[in-house]
């Protein structure tokens, strides 16, 4: 295939290029390609073709939790949302902590055959906190990094082995932070609107406390370690701290955390209620200037579908969570780059080629030999964001109304399209 007549967004700058894909991969980039013979053209005049779209922080719920989302199902939301790679969480039931569940997931991904689906591994078994699970037999089955999510490894003896025995094998433990002694039972922040509302809240210090810890731990075993999404000032204040000591940490956020505040639970909308909850204006301008100045490497949407039921309830026995890789893409251009905060390819580093360097992926790049993992896109389209035309089984979202820029028109994946917007 031969992508024509667009503007390539490659590293830290933008041209405009013909692409040619061979056998999966990107054969050659130059200002203008002729087509062969027989040669399907794609052509992208006034669109942006960037590195596939990779988010390292998933919950796609198979095993288990099917009523849900299935992986087919967050496989086609992906592509819809531009991704080509995706990073599944390990709370499913059974809880993949070991090579069996981690090599279904990886298989069953394979087999749906849209985006690129690549297991995470729980850190300990059944994800209880007690016994680390089996970090080589993950590995082997294809695990790409280990995670506890949805709560903290709270034994911090246990914690450092993990970490350890993750290095041994080439992987990293990216870690939720979450004191749960200190949450107690919290479901939002600390502030003026869970006063307003009634809700009973959690302070900062709740996930502080343990980015402070896994910095500690990092620093003294001399192992890197990813934070999980960061939603605090003081968060980003930490990891900042330790970035310029040299600490090998790095860091995610998510679109929800740039673009709303607490003030989004004062009607009770169960579809606000997220995990860490949404902080105050001060921690949304720190997130944005920590994407800016660096602080926080990559941009994960944290996609976390669930069913109506689980939301259709009172506040305090809603589920945690938005699905989020239909919105994450036009979010983040919407929010970041229109404002001036980021640069496009800024964004897109944020958003392909950082997840891809941290978990060792292929992927990432626009260049000769890379795979053709595409995201094609129309900078310049508003649309609204319905849920009802979602493709994730998750229709759980806060932005239903809101006006984005920045539609998919394709992705490919090694190659070929597999979506058309």
């Amino acid at each position: 295939m031969l992508i024509s007549n667009a503007t390539l967004v490659c590293g830290n700058r933008e041209k405009r290029a013909d692409l040619r894909i061979e056998n999966g991969k990107i054969a050659s980039i130059a200002p203008r390609l002729v087509p062969r013979k027989n040669e399907p053209v794609l052509d992208c005049a006034g669109y942006t073709v960037l590195p596939g779209l990779i988010d390292m922080h998933v919950h796609l719920r198979e095993p288990g939790f099917e009523k849900k989302e299935t992986i087919e199902s967050g496989a086609r939301a992906a592509v819809a949302g531009g991704f080509t790679a995706v990073c599944c969480m390990p709370n499913t039931k059974p809880v993949a902590d070991n090579k069996v569940v981690v090599s279904y997931i990886k298989h069953r991904g394979e087999e749906v055959g849209l985006c690129k689906v690549y297991p995470i591994g729980a850190i300990t078994e059944g994800q209880k906190g007690e016994t680390l699970a089996s970090i080589g037999g993950m590995k082997a089955a294809g695990a790409v990094a280990l995670s506890e999510d949805g709560k903290s490894v709270e034994n911090s003896k246990l914690m450092a082995n993990a970490m350890l025995y993750a290095s041994d094998f080439g992987l990293k433990c990216l870690c939720h932070c979450e004191d749960r002694a200190l949450v107690d039972g919290g479901v939002v922040n600390e502030g003026y609107y869970s006063t307003l509302t009634g809700l009973k809240g959690s302070i900062r210090a709740a996930e502080d406390i343990l980015i402070a810890r896994e910095i500690c731990l990092s620093e003294s075993l001399n192992i890197p370690v990813h934070i999980c999404h960061v939603s605090t000032f003081s968060g980003v204040q930490l990891i900042r701290e330790a970035k310029k000591r040299g600490v090998n940490v790095t860091a995610e956020t998510c679109p929800h955390y740039f673009t709303l505040t607490d003030a989004a639970i004062s009607s009770f909308d169960t579809n606000a209620k997220v995990n860490p909850p949404l902080r105050e204006e001060k921690d949304r301008l720190a997130v944005i200037e920590g994407l800016r100045d660096g602080t926080l490497d990559c941009i994960a949407s944290d996609h976390a579908p669930h069913h109506e039921d689980d939301k259709n309830v009172e506040f305090d026995l809603a589920a945690f969570g938005i699905s989020g890789l239909e919105t994450s893409f036009a979010l983040s251009y919407t929010a970041l780059v229109r404002s001036g905060a980021l640069t496009l390819p800024a964004l897109v580093g944020k958003m392909s080629a950082r997840p891809a360097e941290i978990l060792g992926l292929a992927g990432g790049k626009l260049e000769v030999g890379a795979p053709a993992d595409i995201t094609v896109v129309d900078l310049a389209e508003k649309w609204t964001v319905d849920p009802s035309k979602f493709l994730s089984k998750g229709k759980n979202t806060p932005f239903r109304g809101m006006e984005v820029y920045g539609s998919v028109k394709y992705t490919l994946v090694d190659g070929e399209i597999k979506f058309c917007g």
